[in-house]
């Protein structure tokens, strides 16, 4: 926008009180509006979090509502904005909104613009334009910046842009006394000096200016008011500049006297060699096609943007970020940019990264510039930087960067130029920057690499051994380079000999060593970096013994709030030393190891003396906590069918357990190697209450998915601490659960052996409530061995042990039990009563389980009573259910049940369709599940379908021909 008098007028004006010109008069209301809109131009083109926008408004202090205000404010801005010409302007995108307009409409970002323009001119030595065009760009100013508005955050951008101003003045100053024209600024800069009395170097300014004016005294003057009021005010001398400066006008020293005007800047005499800095490429370079492809199309593709085109390349260390970043760049080369390629190595990982200003002298040596004639400053040095680029085609890597503040200056400012980042930071803050995420190899390409350097007959001799090398050090670049060299170095050794020595991992990353590539090094480097607490994490992590980890881990290692642990996990795969799992668990983010990265965090806490006892027993408690609230969730109760220890659990945020155990089964999957690895844990650090009572605890998962594998082992694990601590209750307690697995697989003399022992032992402690289930599981073996007697008196007797200690939960388990025996003997009607009992029981908090296997017995009973109607109905909404669960043992019971009802029902399409589902999801339980009655009653339903050849394959795989079912005996009825 023109002004009328030639002189430019943004759109948008931060310079001074908030303004907008448009095509019509802008209203808009104070207060909120205007720190919305003050914010998004302060960012303009940039996405400003709803959160930012928040504490701008409320300082901290938001109402409950203040999210949907926010929303509230940011729709009518954009109603203001529509009647102003700016439809489009005001854009939602996450987290936040941003502000889209050209940079010239926005009077601060045209200020910073005209004000870099004066520092090329200056540099150039035409003095009397730069002073032109930095006094247009002062003129853009109308008073304070944003004055008027009343937010603290707002406030402190805006004294940034009052202190800009300053310096541009002060520019301006120091650009007239090198024309000569310091007589003109005596009357600016005194005023200004009024303003800031404390400013030394406007004070040393206005000293100059007298004095190169013939005004010594007052110049001298001027010092001693100066000084005086700091001494005053502050307490403390002027600065060793204005001292000085002081001291050489008592002397009349000659530097005083007015300079020349400067000349333009000089270049050496041509020709000038056009810069080829890039390293040599790797002749063997594997892998990464589609990341080259895409980088080559960001770098040379079609694209409108005026901006320099830039790919960060990221990733962890050693994994070949360079070697890529180099491969790109001589890819491109001269056909694409023939203007030359410069290189830099950052030094990012480094202890003393490479300084920008010094990077930026070394470009410009390669540019041709002389070296007397490079600016002092960063910002000189880069604005002349991009005006010699200004019509170049020329591509700059800049390898192992350490943040995006060293980067930004090296940027070239036109769209025919490229830049080539990589670094272990992700950069995102990068403005333009497009991130490429450079991973391990795929596990083809990993074998290729140790084809080219190792060669192709040593791989194709030792195929498997070659698959489990790339396995072993998880397809890491550099390793694998690291493997390849010593054994190319070492033509008679086989591929087995170096997976030989690799397998132990106490020496992996000492084999992992080959002249100048160390694996363990290249690790160091990021680690070195890192914050005191964020190397504890790591070092702490690296105690896990399972391969991911939710982000409440962290806190719990360290002993901190979730926000800290979070933050500091956040750090970590920000440097490349973890990475963020797939998939989540109630929206709880996960984290995971690369392998050699774990093993480097266990090396050094072995090293460091880290006491981990106490992290992992927070963690352990943690898990703990957790597993006990999940089985609360499912039984309705903490001591409903399980005992417990006295190991301390982690209190964890109430907010954060409901979000994690909305569906407790769903959870208990999903941290299943967590948890079982926090057994491990527990077993490892002594913690012997711990241990069982975790393991006891997750009874409920391995149960429901018939993990008898897990259920062993974490029991036998637990088995060896309680026993080496000489605890009684904690082995009685794993014995009698493991006494309920042998029961699950019907291995019921095995049950035996361990149940009788846990039964001695609980009655030797005198534990009521671990009596009452060891002998409800004694009564269960009885039961399934067809000794009903025993069976029932032994379940009346755990009734009364349940009832004692208050667990009905137990209670009602055990007269579902007794109700079974009833219908056994044929007497529905005690079995009706039975089964009305234990529902009565049931706590009304739920307990979702043993409802379940109520409602299957009440099926059962329905049987019975050959109302099959009724028992398909409750039997097809008890699928539901355990489908939602993912219960696989009560998927398949019902499924049996659902189908024999459906043939009874005349039903035998559907019946067969249920059952061999049954046999399907007990095939996927490794044949821990009695199938044989299954298939016998799908061979009868497929002999009803005229599928005999079917019924005969399926017959036959039961290991009889027999047609009757062994599960449930029933009159066969036509359909109603």
């Amino acid at each position: 926008m023109d002004s009328g008098s030639g002189r430019r007028v943004s759109a948008f004006r931060v310079l001074g009180p908030l303004e907008v010109h448009g095509g019509e008069p802008f209203r808009l209301s104070p207060g909120r509006q205007e720190i919305v809109l003050a914010m998004l131009l302060l960012e303009a083109n940039r996405v400003v979090g709803t959160n930012r926008l928040i504490e701008a408004i409320w300082d901290g202090a938001p109402p409950a509502t203040a999210r949907v205000q926010v929303q509230i404010c940011v729709s009518a801005l954009r109603n203001v904005l529509r009647e102003s010409g700016w439809a489009d302007a005001l854009v939602t995108r996450a987290p936040g909104y941003v502000l889209q307009v050209p940079d010239d409409e926005v009077d601060a970002r045209l200020f910073a613009q005209l004000t870099a323009d004066a520092d090329v001119l200056a540099a150039q030595g035409n003095l009397k334009e730069a002073t032109k065009v930095l006094r247009q760009a002062i003129g853009l100013w109308r008073g304070p910046a944003l004055d008027g508005i009343h937010s603290r955050l707002v406030r402190a951008r805006a004294a940034q842009l009052d202190e800009s101003l300053l310096l541009a003045k002060e520019t301006s100053f120091d650009l007239a006394f090198r024309v000569g024209e310091h007589h003109t600024t005596i009357g600016d800069i005194a005023a200004l000096l009024q303003e800031h009395p404390l400013r030394e170097r406007l004070r040393g300014q206005y000293m100059l200016a007298l004095y190169r004016s013939g005004r010594r005294a007052e110049a001298l003057e001027a010092y001693r008011v100066g000084r005086e009021l700091m001494v005053e005010e502050l307490g403390i001398e002027p600065g060793a500049e204005l001292r000085e400066l002081e001291s050489a006008m008592l002397s009349d020293a000659h530097q005083l006297l007015a300079p020349q005007p400067t000349a333009v800047v000089r270049t050496a005499p041509e020709p000038v060699n056009v810069p080829r800095q890039l390293p040599a490429d790797i002749a063997d370079f594997t892998g990464h096609a589609d990341l080259i492809a895409r980088a080559r199309y960001l770098l040379v593709g079609r694209d409108t943007r005026r901006a320099a085109k830039v790919v960060v390349l990221a990733g962890k260390p050693g994994v070949g970020k360079s070697a890529l970043g180099v491969h790109v760049a001589h890819a491109l080369g001269e056909n694409h940019f023939p203007d030359g390629q410069l290189y830099c190595e950052l030094g990012g990982t480094g202890p003393t990264p490479a300084d920008p200003a010094d990077v930026l002298g070394r470009f410009l040596r390669a540019l041709g510039v002389l070296a007397e004639a490079i600016p002092e400053s960063l910002g000189e040095r880069a604005t002349l930087f991009r005006h010699l680029l200004a019509d170049s085609r020329l591509l700059i890597m800049l390898d192992d960067a350490a943040s995006e503040s060293q980067v930004c200056h090296l940027l070239p400012g036109n769209s025919n130029c490229a830049v080539v980042v990589t670094s272990r930071v992700r950069l995102t803050g990068l403005a333009g920057a497009k991130v490429l995420e450079v991973d391990v190899l795929e596990p083809a390409q990993a074998v290729q690499m140790l084809v080219q350097v190792v060669g192709q007959e040593r791989v194709a001799a030792e195929p498997a051994a070659a698959d489990a090398l790339v396995l072993l050090v998880d397809r890491l670049p550099l390793a694998l380079r690291v493997i390849s060299a010593r054994l190319a170095a070492r033509p008679t050794l086989t591929l087995s000999w170096m997976l030989e020595r690799l397998s132990d991992e106490q020496r992996r990353l000492d084999e992992l060593s080959h002249g100048e590539m160390v694996v363990r090094a290249s690790v160091a480097l990021t680690y070195d970096g890192l914050g005191s607490q964020a190397r504890e994490l790591l070092r702490l992590l690296g105690a896990l013994t399972s391969s991911t980890f939710p982000a409440w881990v962290a806190a719990a290692l360290l002993g901190v709030d979730l926000d800290r642990g979070t933050d500091l996990l956040e750090h970590l795969v920000d440097m490349q030393m973890i990475e963020i799992a797939a998939g989540e668990v109630a929206a709880m983010p996960r984290y995971r190891f690369h392998g050699l990265l774990r093993l480097f965090a266990r090396e050094r806490l072995e090293q460091e003396g880290d006491d981990a006892n106490a992290a992992i027993t927070r963690v352990v408690g943690g898990w703990l906590g957790l597993a006990r609230d999940a089985h609360i969730a499912l039984y309705g109760r903490d001591n409903s069918t399980v005992l417990h220890g006295e190991g301390e659990r982690l209190p964890l945020p109430r907010d954060l357990v409901d979000r994690l155990l909305a569906r407790p089964l769903a959870w208990l999957e999903a941290e299943r190697d967590c948890l079982c690895g926090a057994v491990d844990l527990a077993v490892a650090a002594g913690l012997d209450e711990h241990a069982w009572d975790l393991a006891v605890t997750l009874v409920a998962l391995f149960e429901a998915r018939l993990y008898h594998e897990h259920w062993e082992r974490t029991h036998t694990r637990a088995l060896e601490a309680v026993r080496a601590t000489g605890n009684r209750r904690g082995e009685a307690a794993l014995l009698c659960s493991l006494g309920s697995m042998h029961l699950s697989g019907r291995r019921l003399s095995q049950a035996r052996q361990v149940l009788r022992p846990a039964l001695a032992t609980f009655t030797d402690l005198d534990d009521v409530h671990g009596m009452a289930i060891a002998r409800r599981n004694l009564a269960l073996v009885d039961q399934m061995r067809g000794e009903d007697e025993a069976a029932r008196h032994g379940y009346q007797t755990a009734s009364a042990e349940f009832a004692a200690v208050g667990d009905v939960v137990g209670q009602a388990h055990v007269w579902v039990q007794i109700a079974a025996l009833e219908l056994k003997s044929g007497d529905i009607g005690r079995a009706e009563q039975h089964l009305l009992r234990a529902l009565a029981l049931c706590p009304p908090e739920g307990s979702r389980r043993v409802e379940n296997q109520l409602r299957f017995r009440l099926s059962e009973l329905l049987v019975r009573q050959a109302r099959y109607q009724h028992a398909a109905e409750l039997l097809t909404g008890l699928l539901e259910t355990v489908r939602v669960s993912r219960d696989l043992m009560g998927q398949v019971r019902v499924l049996e049940r659902l189908g024999t009802v459906n043939a009874v029902l005349g039903n035998p399409g559907v019946a067969a369709e249920m059952l061999r589902e049954a046999l399907e999801l007990a095939g996927q339980a490794v044949n821990t599940v009695p199938v044989d009655g299954i298939r016998r009653e799908l061979a009868a339903q497929l002999r009803e379908l005229g599928d005999h050849e079917g019924a005969a394959r399926v017959e036959s795989e039961a290991g009889t021909a027999a047609t009757q079912p062994l599960r449930l005996v029933v009159h066969r009825v036509s359909a109603c």
